[in-house]
């Protein structure tokens, strides 16, 4: 199969879907790999890196559109990324297309088979190629909000809230006395909106625009100069006021509440990130690759989980009822 990874465009993302080493995995496999030239420079990976791989170095994205089976990225298509798109191409990369009907849209019309990384699942229902970013991003919303390292480990009074009982036994018995858990709910929640200097908003429903559990109406009580970070902006956010925002413009305010809701936190500790996700994402490039996707997906249901859109129809149900597209079962798309 000939994939390609062309350079990410989006404002402020520095990683970059293929390692040199992944390249590197995916040619021993046979595969061609195509790289647009210089989409590693952000984690510091050099054309003449992947060329020692075994990569390809083309002179930007077109070829990469135009000729290659599979496109490996890491964020989602952007509109002048989509028009190159073509149908019976497969598109592997995060997508978040609840919150996005423009890039439904024009997956649909395209005609590609969508493959999203934050809809793969795992044998107990976790989301493996979406963990690793969550982490990544949870780290770093300490940062933007409070130029903290970790909370608990500063000493800072922190709250969990979450409506799994069994979560939040976990959680406190990792933390033991040093956070406090408490059940989601509307009185625990605004308790916890009114006292708090840094709120971050971590829900997540997988594939599905995520709920808004903060109210523009809450946030009048509210301390001043306070902080949100939605870390679910990818999904839409989990606050009724949020908006993305870019990494050159991170924060706005409204109602004196500052508003922190970069879409692509992760992208700016661009190695470790790239790598990380790497990691999870290269087993299932590599069974595409090997396989073809249709073969791939049946060999492995978790896997065709991720599958959002294919031959102008949407086969992720979240996203279908979100957006008032037909569903159409992954199993019909294999059959």
């Amino acid at each position: 199969m000939r994939i390609g990874c062309p350079k990410e465009i989006k404002n402020h993302e520095y990683r970059v879907g293929l390692t040199p080493e992944s390249a590197g995995e995916l040619a021993r496999h046979g595969h061609e790999v195509w790289i647009e030239s210089g989409a590693g420079l952000g984690i510091d990976a050099t054309d003449a890196e992947y060329m020692a791989a075994g990569a390809r170095i083309v002179d930007g994205p077109d070829p990469i559109f135009a000729e290659c089976e599979m496109v490996v990225k890491v964020k989602e298509p952007q509109a002048g990324e989509r028009k190159k798109l073509r149908e019976g191409q497969i598109l592997y990369t995060y997508l978040h297309l609840a919150p996005d009907r423009e890039q439904t849209v024009d997956l649909v019309n395209a005609g590609v088979t969508a493959i999203a990384y934050e809809t793969v699942t795992g044998p107990h229902g976790q989301l493996p190629l979406l963990k690793p970013m969550s982490q990544v991003a949870g780290r770093m919303s300490v940062q933007a909000g409070a130029t903290a390292q970790m909370a608990v480990g500063l000493g800072a009074d922190v709250t969990i809230l979450d409506r799994d009982p069994e979560v939040l036994e976990k959680v406190g018995t990792h933390f033991e006395a040093r956070a406090a858990t408490r059940f989601s709910n509307a009185a625990n929640l605004q308790d916890a909106l009114s006292t708090a200097d840094l709120v971050i908003g971590a829900v997540l429903i997988p594939g599905a625009a995520a709920p808004k559990l903060v109210t523009r109406e809450q946030l009048k009580d509210m301390q001043q100069g306070s902080v949100l970070v939605d870390v679910a902006i990818d999904q839409g956010g989990c606050f009724e006021t949020s908006k993305p925002t870019t990494h050159d413009n991170p924060t706005y305010k409204i109602d004196g509440i500052v508003h922190y809701c970069v879409a692509n936190m992760p992208g700016a500790v661009a190695r470790t990130s790239t790598y990380a996700l790497n990691n999870v994402t290269l087993p299932h490039a590599l069974a595409i690759a090997d396989h073809g996707w249709k073969a791939a997906l049946r060999a492995n249901p978790y896997l065709a989980e991720g599958l959002n859109v294919w031959d102008g129809k949407v086969t992720y149900k979240a996203v279908a009822e979100d957006l008032g597209y037909e569903y159409v079962p992954v199993e019909k798309a294999l059959a």
